[in-house]
């Protein structure tokens, strides 16, 4: 994938911010796949969950049109399912990430249909952190947008607190 990855945007936190979005007045629509990366995203308050919404136009959809589902891998006991449907966001981890040394989340994200206002969007998602009690956990799986509309990013915001430190780049892959 060397040359074929084009950075679009990028966020670095290194104070706290209540959420990251990637794209909005950054999106370039030129792409029809795009990838987002994660690196040490850490939040402000203990045992929180890492969430994600679509922006139209800049602006989070706040809407119950999200539905997930992923397989989580725990290397403290065995894997799990879960899902769910008419959600107001998605996973993007599939552990509460904690505030302790090393309690971050890391993950590689595609968007797929972002641009047509004609299909649902959707994404795929590999992600790994390290939970409250250190935990290695890691997800994999996809998400989907229930409602055919243009999007231009996502925002990314723990359920709880603030987004305390972290790396957030949006690439488009080129044709």
């Amino acid at each position: 994938m060397a040359g074929s990855l084009i950075k679009i945007d990028e966020e670095i936190v290194t104070s706290a911010v209540a959420s990251v979005t990637l794209g909005g007045s950054d999106w370039d629509s030129s792409y029809d796949v795009y990838m987002v990366k994660m690196n040490n995203v850490a939040p402000t308050t203990d045992s929180q969950s890492l969430l994600a919404r679509v922006t139209e136009s800049g602006t989070a959809n706040t809407t119950s049109n999200y539905d997930y589902a992923f397989k989580q891998l725990d290397v403290a006991t065995t894997f799990s399912n879960q899902s769910g449907t008419n959600s107001t966001y998605w996973f993007m981890s599939g552990a509460l990430c904690g505030t302790g040394t090393s309690e971050t989340n890391q993950g590689i994200y595609y968007l797929f249909n972002f641009n047509n206002a004609s299909e649902y969007s959707f994404i795929t998602a590999e992600g790994t952190n390290n939970n409250q009690s250190q935990v290695l956990h890691s997800i994999t799986g996809g998400s989907v947008f229930t409602s055919a509309s243009a999007c231009d990013g996502l925002e990314i915001f723990f359920a709880s607190g603030n987004i305390d430190s972290g790396t957030f780049t949006l690439y488009g892959l080129k044709k």
